[in-house]
């Protein structure tokens, strides 16, 4: 009995449904055969992609490589002096020293010119007794330092060469933050290596230079960047020279994720500078800048916190000549928007000393604009020419870090040779004595004994005045007559 019900329920469930599908014909048409197809999303493999579209690197890859070179280095190390117990005991007190030992560096560098310009980090030519070059193609040239800039960690070569391949320079000021870049070099002297990565962040000041003229203004990336890579390019995907490589943030002295470029905008008006005159024509606006964060705004009853606050401005200055004072905020430069100090840095380091800049600012919450003829060092507009080491007879080297770490000092230039009749040694400076201040100026570079020999341009009694200390830490001081 209880399946016959069972029954009975089922044949009035279908002909209920056979009446509804009668009904719905009859009112409404013929039925249509309806296919119900489970969706699904698209599935594809993962890529590189670049405005939706897949990335191809290898159009940058092989146009930067043969651009790219291996910069040799050779350096002489003094060795310590030794004294012999046994020898002292019977024959007194004799000195024996070490014949020069010869060290090998490496870094890399860019090709900028056909006839032979070459861009590279200061640091990896810095104190080198000797520069060669190894292009892509295993060609060897010797090479000159036309000029370096410690300030921005930027060194200019030349080979004696034609015909040789380069990197179209593009606009760094262009790159976008999450931008794919390439970056080539020679990391652990394995030739033209091209690692991939993206622009992390821009005008990163990372504190990595000396000196209180340093601009630290860095395209950020994770692009891997080793030992080696110092002076390498950062290239875009379209094989332009965007940056060229410098540093890396490590606590083991290897990659671990983040590597430093110095931005074109920088680069090109270093070179320019060290090709017209062999040294940086450094423009500045004499004010002492500090970035803005939300308690200091608060402290200061500011009502942005994007800009440069003017904490100070310098005597005969360029600022203050202009009518800036202190407690404004600069907004912009020449139109462009100013959010840092390191984005300020950079855009007044691309003028040189007489060039007028419109600087944009607020102050007590107005917008103001000013003009501003820019000065160099000694607050005046003339052209710093290149130092002659023949006016000093000597050659000044920079301390290397260990130095300062051993002396407790942070700046200076050692003289690590004295010519024979030459003013130095008429004042009587002995070699490896340490340059601290001339003319009551510190020495960071031999770009700041230039600024400060070219003052003496014009004036009756030429003289530097020189205080520093012996390697053993004794302070001394000396005169050296730059009459002619």
């Amino acid at each position: 009995m209880k399946h016959l019900k069972e029954l009975g329920i089922l044949a009035v469930v279908a002909a209920v449904s056979a009446g509804v599908s009668c009904f719905y014909v009859k009112n409404f048409g013929k039925t249509e055969n309806v296919i119900i197809q489970e969706t699904k999303a698209p599935v594809q493999y993962s890529a590189f992609t670049h405005g939706g579209e897949p990335v191809d690197f290898t159009y940058a890859a092989d146009q930067s490589v043969n651009a790219v070179v291996h910069v040799m280095t050779t350096y002489e190390v003094q060795q310590s002096r030794m004294n012999d117990p046994f020898l002292e005991y019977f024959f007194g007190e004799r000195n024996f020293q070490q014949a020069p030992q010869k060290r090998q560096a490496s870094g890399s560098g860019v090709i900028l010119t056909k006839d032979g310009y070459i861009v590279t980090n200061n640091h990896v030519v810095e104190g080198a007794s000797q520069v060669s070059v190894v292009l892509n193609d295993k060609r060897q040239f010797k090479a000159d330092i036309v000029g370096t800039d410690p300030t921005t960690d930027l060194a200019l070569l030349k080979v004696d060469a034609k015909d040789l391949p380069t990197l179209p320079i593009g606009n760094s000021d262009d790159l976008k933050v999450g931008e794919w870049v390439l970056a080539v070099g020679n990391p652990f002297n394995l030739t033209s290596t091209v690692t991939a990565g993206i622009v992390s962040a821009k005008a990163r000041n990372i504190n990595i230079l000396s000196g209180d003229m340093k601009i630290e203004s860095f395209i950020q990336t994770d692009a891997a960047v080793n030992p080696g890579n110092s002076g390498g390019a950062l290239v875009n995907t379209k094989g332009e020279l965007v940056g060229i490589n410098a540093a890396i943030a490590s606590q083991t002295g290897s990659y671990t994720g983040y590597a430093f470029a110095i931005p074109t905008t920088i680069m090109s008006k270093v070179v320019a500078d060290l090709k017209e005159y062999g040294t940086v024509q450094r423009a500045l606006l004499g004010v002492q800048i500090q970035d803005i964060n939300a308690d200091f705004a608060k402290e200061k009853n500011l009502e942005t916190m994007e800009g440069a606050y003017v904490a100070a401005v310098g005597e005969n200055s360029a600022a203050k000549d202009a009518g800036i004072k202190e407690g404004d905020v600069i907004t912009h430069i020449e139109g462009q928007k100013v959010k840092s100090v390191s984005e300020l840095q950079e855009k007044i380091s691309r003028f040189r000393p007489g060039d007028k800049v419109k600087v944009t600012l607020t102050r007590n919450g107005k917008l103001e604009n000013v003009t501003v003829t820019l000065k160099n060092m000694m607050g005046n507009t003339n052209v710093v020419k290149n130092y002659d080491a023949s006016q000093l007879g000597a050659t000044l080297t920079p301390l290397t870090d260990k130095q300062k770490s051993s002396l407790g000092i942070n700046y200076g230039l050692q003289v690590t040779s004295v010519e024979k009749g030459g003013r130095f040694q008429q004042a009587g400076i002995p070699k490896g004595y340490i340059i601290l201040r001339i003319n009551n100026q510190k020495v960071t570079s031999t770009t700041d004994v230039e600024s400060i020999i070219s003052t003496l341009k014009g004036e009756q009694e030429k003289a530097l005045f020189i205080s520093g200390i012996l390697p053993n830490g004794k302070v001394v001081y000396y005169a050296v007559d730059m009459n002619e």
